[in-house]
């Protein structure tokens, strides 16, 4: 079997560094849990106590998950600030899309990375309990 190959790239085309293992993107993009996950934190950034509840799986369970996800290159963590002075890690998705190709023996996988703007999410918030 040939080593799946991937490419990753901005949203404008230009290529990044390949710090990501192809192997271990497509491993969690087979497990169930894992795409649930994915899901959640596209559309908003979420603890593993929020994404237990969300993608009703145990805790254990979605911080295992969320590890091999971050470790996979497909999540970022924050912190969360509460005014009560309380701290929180909290996760979302990093990239706009993966593309998996399989032909002429090889397996390619393309991931896309947004383009960093200044719209995008600070590395910590501040939330009201």
């Amino acid at each position: 079997m040939t080593t799946p190959t991937i490419t990753t790239t901005e949203r404008d085309g230009s290529a990044l560094e390949d710090e990501i293992d192809a192997e271990t993107v497509l491993e969690v993009l087979s497990d169930d849990a894992c795409r649930a996950i994915l899901e959640a934190t596209s559309a908003k950034s979420l603890t593993a106590t929020e994404l237990s509840e969300r993608c009703e799986i145990p805790a254990s369970t979605a911080y295992r998950k969320v590890e091999q996800l971050a470790e996979a290159g497909l999540l970022e963590s924050y912190v969360r600030i509460n005014t009560s002075g309380k701290h929180a890690t909290e996760y979302r998705t990093c990239f706009d899309d993966v593309q998996v190709s399989v032909g002429g023996g090889t397996i390619d996988l393309e991931v896309t990375e947004p383009t960093a703007n200044a719209d995008s999410e600070p590395s910590f918030t501040v939330a009201d309990d």
